[in-house]
């Protein structure tokens, strides 16, 4: 009877791990969700300039005690376009929505909003990208949950749809508001 080498055994071994890693990766909880490393922390400072005769928002309306939105977008990027009949519902539903656009053209962001409606109590504009980075924004869309003290709930990173409404959105929005008040 032949001896099994011991370097005989290293590819099942290794098959077996890496299947477990994946199976893992699998079965989270949202596995397209991209981690943030702000969530429970402080939205970081805001350095926007006014885009035309919107109105504007600074630090302090982050910490105005309101659960509010704060929307990346921009009049070039596709899936900004797509998410934005969403934005509009939560809107009428009395959503607080601020809206933050990035390294766009004012002319052409006041025309997007012009042709698609204006769901954004007030927008700013982000020109440079600094802000962006500052938040750790990977590319346009991306929206915060924001709490009423300023408190990044929860990231999205690509565009609202009726799953992400469902399963992440509306749930951080009613944790946001459960915990406006206490602190934490």
């Amino acid at each position: 009877m032949a001896r099994i080498s011991p370097l005989m055994m290293v590819p099942p071994v290794i098959f077996v791990v890496l299947a477990g890693l994946f199976a893992g990766g699998m079965f989270r909880d949202n596995p397209d969700r991209l981690p943030s490393a702000r969530e429970g922390q402080g939205a970081p400072a805001l350095a926007l300039t006014p885009l035309g005769d919107y109105v504007s928002f600074d630090d302090a309306t982050l910490r105005d005690g309101e659960v509010k939105l704060v929307n990346y977008w921009a009049s070039w990027c596709a899936p900004c376009r797509a998410e934005h009949p969403m934005l509009e519902r939560l809107a009428g539903e009395g959503v607080a929505i601020y809206g933050i656009n990035y390294k766009d053209d004012p002319e052409d962001a006041m025309a997007f909003l012009g042709d698609l409606g204006n769901p954004y109590r007030a927008i700013g504009a982000d020109e440079s990208g600094r802000t962006a980075i500052d938040w750790g924004v990977y590319g346009v869309p991306e929206t915060y949950v924001i709490d009423g003290q300023g408190r990044i709930v929860l990231r999205i990173a690509g565009p609202v749809d009726s799953k992400t409404l469902a399963n992440s959105l509306r749930p951080a929005l009613e944790k946001a508001a459960g915990g406006a008040g206490d602190g934490g």
